[in-house]
């Protein structure tokens, strides 16, 4: 299943199992229904405290969008999720993050049934140095550097992958400039996901009309 498309223009709303509780779900779910939120993602975190199964169960029972995991760690993979963005961290050399986890992962996603969205993942400076890019150990992309950037998300296309992920990280001081998500949509053929640091329905509009088709909301859902 085609679990996301070039042209669609969907919000995702990121639910980090480090800090949402499965009994929070509903009252969490009513906030991210009025930014009408079309998917909910699972993880976002490296340094997770809690497992993150019950979150999935919790979601699955009140949420009636798919609920795919954005797994920071091979550990936190759950088969009852609809489908796993199966992340390559591309902007960075640690091979642990390029193809380390993935083989640690493998096993129980093909044992578990679920759906794969191979994603080129893409550490965008943001201002800050983030939970990712210390965990890593990897530099992010400098933001002031489309043309870099636009060549490794056409790295990450010609490499097989589905979708790219433009990330600037949890809080981020910055968010991804606009004009880099219209350039690397123009010059991808696969959907392009924007993520870290929205805090406003405007920034996500801007996305959608740069080409983006997920933007991923986080911190102003927890707030």
């Amino acid at each position: 299943m085609a679990w996301i498309q070039k042209n669609e223009h969907r919000l995702a709303a990121l639910a980090d199992p480090d800090k949402l509780l499965p009994e929070d779900v509903p009252q969490w779910w009513e906030k991210a229904s009025r930014w009408q939120a079309g998917v909910v993602l699972v993880g976002g975190s490296f340094l997770y405290r809690r497992p993150v199964g019950p979150l999935v169960e919790a979601l699955k029972k009140h949420v009636p969008v798919p609920v795919i995991l954005f797994p920071g760690d091979y550990a936190q993979l759950d088969g009852r999720a609809d489908a796993v963005l199966f992340l390559s961290l591309l902007s960075g050399r640690n091979p642990e993050y390029l193809a380390g986890q993935q083989v640690k992962a493998a096993p129980f996603i093909r044992q578990s049934g679920l759906d794969v969205i191979p994603t080129a993942y893409l550490l965008v400076d943001g201002g800050r140095v983030t939970t990712v890019q210390y965990v890593t150990q990897s530099l992010p992309l400098p933001a002031d550097k489309p043309g870099l950037i636009t060549a490794t998300a056409l790295a990450g296309q010609y490499m097989g992958m589905r979708a790219v992920y433009l990330e600037a990280g949890s809080g981020a001081v910055r968010p991804v400039p606009t004009g880099v998500v219209e350039q690397v949509s123009r010059a991808v053929d696969i959907p392009v996901i924007v993520g870290g640091g929205i805090r406003s329905i405007s920034r996500v509009h801007q996305y959608f009309e740069a080409g983006a088709a997920w933007v991923v909301v986080g911190h102003v859902l927890e707030d």
